[in-house]
């Protein structure tokens, strides 16, 4: 059976490595500061509805250290603006058997976002993009919270840029393995573009606003990137018929309802709205369309994240005022 490497021990990397751990699925997670000093002494705390899990994982401090070989599957479970530097560090290290380095291995890329994928390809040869959809929340190192059953969560796998029969369905039955609902997605870029959409919802939630106010920003900013990726040619999976419904439970002590971009700004650390709203705002400027909501949002918590600003500090953009969608097509340039 594949040894899975995965780097980063924040909500997702974390319980994945205790859920393969608790399914006997060979695992290692690589972590880094506070939280590989956490996990190596105390394991990784599940916090679930009936009752906190202790697992005690395989943790080291590097890939190096994890010993990769020819028969490892890397997970790239980093947030979207750390998936650079994560690859470039991973990449060309050798393999500990000696037939080859870690860029010769697949990888699969679990990212919010859409250039997560393009950025492993420019090394690995192999590469599996995952859309998941998980509502556990990380506040502190080692602890995960993970509210949802019977299934944790829901992954979406294929190939990119094209399917990857070799490799989609061991990487499904792992997945499921762990409690997700895990599907094989035909169109992974796709699924991507679908769940950016959705995750729109996580830069409302860290600006101060009334309920119906965040949920009126929301639906713009949704439109918004509905009609950019239109305007450019680029499809859209439709919803899933097929995914494993989430029943979220009650964990002590738990308030729901923070997404992970929120989370993030909580925390003080990096914020992904560069590859959320700033995502759509790209692709608007290269295909001379217009995205002023969403490029609005980008600027707006970009210039938060970089005062070190936590949620609920700034209102929406002005340019939510009207309540009405912005136009996307921009004047043919002379």
């Amino acid at each position: 059976m594949s040894r899975y490497i995965v780097i980063g021990a924040g909500a997702v990397g974390a319980l994945l490595a205790a859920q393969w751990t608790l399914a006997r699925v060979p695992a290692v997670l690589v972590a880094r500061g506070e939280a590989l000093e956490v996990i190596a002494r105390d394991g990784v705390r599940v916090r679930r509805p009936e009752g906190d899990d202790v697992v005690e994982v395989d943790v080291v401090g590097s890939i190096a250290e994890a010993r990769p070989t020819l028969s490892d599957t890397v997970v790239l479970a980093v947030k979207s603006q750390d998936a650079e530097a994560a690859i470039a560090t991973i990449a060309w290290v050798p393999l500990d058997d000696g037939r080859g380095v870690v860029a010769d291995l697949p990888i699969l890329t679990l990212q919010n976002g859409l250039a997560a994928e393009d950025i492993a390809l420019r090394r690995f040869d192999r590469v599996i993009g995952v859309s998941i959809g998980i509502p556990a929340s990380h506040l502190e190192p080692g602890v995960i919270v993970s509210p949802a059953r019977p299934v944790i969560g829901v992954a979406w796998i294929g190939g990119y840029p094209a399917s990857l029969p070799s490799e989609e369905e061991r990487h499904r039955a792992a997945f499921a393995s762990a409690l997700f609902g895990a599907y094989i997605e035909p169109d992974i870029a796709a699924a991507k573009r679908r769940k950016l959409i959705g995750n729109l919802r996580n830069v409302v939630g860290v600006f101060s606003a009334t309920l119906e106010d965040a949920e009126l920003a929301e639906r713009l900013l949704a439109d918004e990137a509905r009609t950019v990726f239109a305007d450019a040619g680029l499809t859209v999976a439709p919803p899933s018929r097929d995914a494993s419904p989430l029943i979220i439970g009650d964990v002590p002590g738990h308030e729901p309802g923070h997404l992970s971009t929120w989370q993030s700004f909580a925390r003080g650390s990096s914020s992904e709205v560069d590859y959320l709203s700033g995502e759509i705002a790209l692709i608007a400027r290269r295909h001379e369309l217009e995205a002023p909501l969403n490029a609005a949002v980008a600027r707006e918590l970009g210039a938060l994240a970089a005062r070190g600003g936590r949620p609920g500090e700034v209102g929406l953009p002005p340019e939510f005022a009207s309540g009405v969608p912005a136009r996307t097509r921009s004047a043919v340039r002379a």
